[in-house]
């Protein structure tokens, strides 16, 4: 079995398990952040010891050697340096992957009605966007424990050596721009949360105008749709000016507030080089740690606004980071011909009303099974009984083995289900037949006539379709999307109206088809078309009053009137239309 290149992990939903995962990582990003940050005061030190030198006039020898030295180690931090940025973006890349294939995970198992409730829009900003801007905010605060953190305590330190006193008054400056920034951490969050909330709606008004734009053309709604769109987008823009002037327009005056200290430290500092307390060089190496301690020390307020802008995304995401469900690929014992045994099976979208009740059948392998009815009986709520999303009353056996009891996995490769939409991706011909498998897809295309539309094509199964590529018809689509479901063949095929763009004469040759070469499968047709009932073995008619009539074509032309009915109305279509 192929092993999977990115592992799943545990509690996905903690964020600090993401730390935890990429230990490794972490513990050589710990060793170089703390080498190159300790490595840092070394540039100030030696370089007021080099001046010291050049005031003392000191030989040609010892400055040289003095400055081979402090250029070997400002060149061995730099390669500290570069380990840890290396090790910090790995562990960004590497999270962005992890937390984007949880994501992934947990969108791909959930259930239809689910997804159907989602915004669109919201979910691609929540898959993509969002996951970077929390990614972001965890590789920040990853890289400021070392680059503000440690450096610091460094600094902070080697200027307590060289004096108590000036160090604590010219540091004094530095936590009032800390607390300005703690303080504002509430409006940070507003605004940005306003403003991630705007991304999803531009996304899904977006997602929305591309996806409905010949629909909206043709009711001359492009005009007023526009308006409506320049008015989100000037909101959007709004929120975005807000946002990002509270997140980075603060910084200057971080920056201001945290080196008013360098005032002192001139003063006081140079008042000991006049004394004779401090050399020109212990001054030059004072002020240079205090003013990079003071401007890294300004980045922590910047780092709560950071910290605050990614936890908006971390909240929105965090619902959809649930455990990673593995797919049991464990298969029963398939036999060669299968049966299908319905009894009293009943079924309601709430507690209220059933939309289907007491559907009773049985059938097997060679047998065709029309479903028909009234418009909203629930005859597609019938095939998607057998997706295994929806819970039912009653009893369903598939070789004699209890529906309920089989995993999604297995009920994969029991049922292929197409839905009256044929969902086509945006790919080839082939690779939407095949969806990513090897093989020869000629005789799946012929069984639904398909050849003499290739012929039209010049790159024919290699020919695109949807965005970007060839716009097919409707009756083409629905072939290609039943083509693939005959070509992932399974013992039992759930069709639901895949003619209904398809012509009359096409669909008799593609039902002659089926009855032909899929024997050893049972088809279960839904269709409101009865032309084609005449060739098939069972019909379960639904009515308005949940109950149903069975039999075949001609029993239930015989006793149901609802099928006369329904058959005799479209006769005498089918007769006008003839004569047209």
């Amino acid at each position: 079995m192929k092993m999977n290149l990115v592992k799943p992990m545990k509690s996905p939903n903690k964020i600090i398990n993401y730390w935890k995962k990429e230990k490794l990582i972490i513990l050589l990003l710990s060793i170089f952040g703390i080498l190159y940050n300790v490595g840092m005061v070394i540039r100030p030190i030696y370089q007021g010891k080099l001046i010291d030198a050049l005031v003392k006039k000191d030989n040609l020898y010892n400055l040289l050697k003095l400055a081979a030295l402090y250029v070997f180690l400002i060149g061995l931090v730099q390669i500290f340096r570069y380990f840890k940025r290396y090790y910090v973006r790995q562990f960004a890349n590497r999270t962005t992957v992890t937390m984007r294939f949880m994501l992934n995970n947990n969108i791909l198992h959930k259930k239809e009605k689910d997804l159907n409730n989602e915004n669109m829009g919201s979910l691609m900003t929540k898959a993509i966007s969002d996951v970077d801007v929390c990614v972001e905010g965890m590789r920040k605060v990853t890289t400021e424990i070392f680059d503000t953190g440690v450096l610091l305590i460094t600094y902070i330190v080697t200027l307590l050596k060289y004096d108590v006193k000036i160090t604590l008054i010219a540091c004094t400056f530095i936590p009032v721009a800390i607390l300005i920034a703690e303080k504002l951490k509430r409006i940070i969050f507003k605004y940005t949360r306003e403003y991630r909330e705007k991304i999803s709606q531009v996304s899904d008004i977006t997602y929305d105008r591309i996806d409905n734009a010949i629909l909206y053309r043709l009711y001359g709604r492009e005009r007023d749709n526009r308006k409506i769109y320049e008015e989100e987008l000037e909101d959007f823009e709004k929120k975005a000016i807000i946002a990002n002037i509270w997140e980075n327009a603060m910084q200057p005056i971080y920056n201001v507030i945290a080196m008013s200290g360098i005032v002192f430290v001139i003063i006081m500092v140079g008042q000991k080089v006049i004394e004779g307390t401090f050399t020109i060089g212990i001054f030059s190496t004072y002020i240079s740690i205090f003013s990079v301690m003071a401007v890294k020390a300004s980045r922590v307020a910047k780092l709560f606004n950071t910290i605050q802008k990614s936890s908006i995304s971390w909240k929105r995401i965090k619902p959809y980071l649930n455990e990673y469900e593995e797919v049991d690929t464990t298969l029963s014992k398939i036999n060669k011909y299968t049966s299908l045994n319905m009894e009293k099976v009943n079924f309601a979208y709430t507690s209220k009303e059933y939309i289907i009740k007491n559907i009773n059948i049985k059938c097997k392998s060679g047998d065709i099974i029309g479903v028909t009815g009234t418009i909203g009986c629930g005859k597609s709520t019938l095939g998607k009984i057998f997706l295994g999303e929806y819970p039912y009353e009653g009893n369903i056996e598939i070789d004699e083995k209890q529906f309920k009891n089989y995993s999604p996995y297995e009920r994969s490769k029991v049922i292929s289900y197409l839905g009256h939409e044929p969902h086509l991706i945006s790919d080839t011909i082939y690779n939407n037949i095949t969806l990513g498998d090897e093989g020869d897809i000629s005789h799946v295309l012929e069984m639904v006539c398909f050849n003499e539309d290739l012929k039209h094509m010049e790159k024919e199964i290699n020919t695109s379709v949807g965005n970007g590529g060839v716009r097919l018809s409707g009756g083409q689509q629905s072939r290609i999307a039943l083509a693939r479901s005959l070509y992932h063949k399974n013992k039992i095929l759930i069709l639901d109206d895949p003619f209904s763009a398809v012509d009359m004469n096409t669909e008799e040759k593609i039902i002659s088809n089926l009855r032909n070469n899929y024997k050893d499968c049972l088809i279960i047709l839904i269709s409101h078309r009865l032309s084609i009932f005449k060739h098939l073995n069972q019909i379960i008619l639904m009515k308005e009053d949940k109950t149903c009539d069975y039999g075949n074509h001609e029993e239930l032309l015989i006793n149901s009137k609802l099928y006369q009915q329904l058959y005799g109305l479209q006769q005498r279509k089918e007769s006008e239309d003839n004569e047209k």
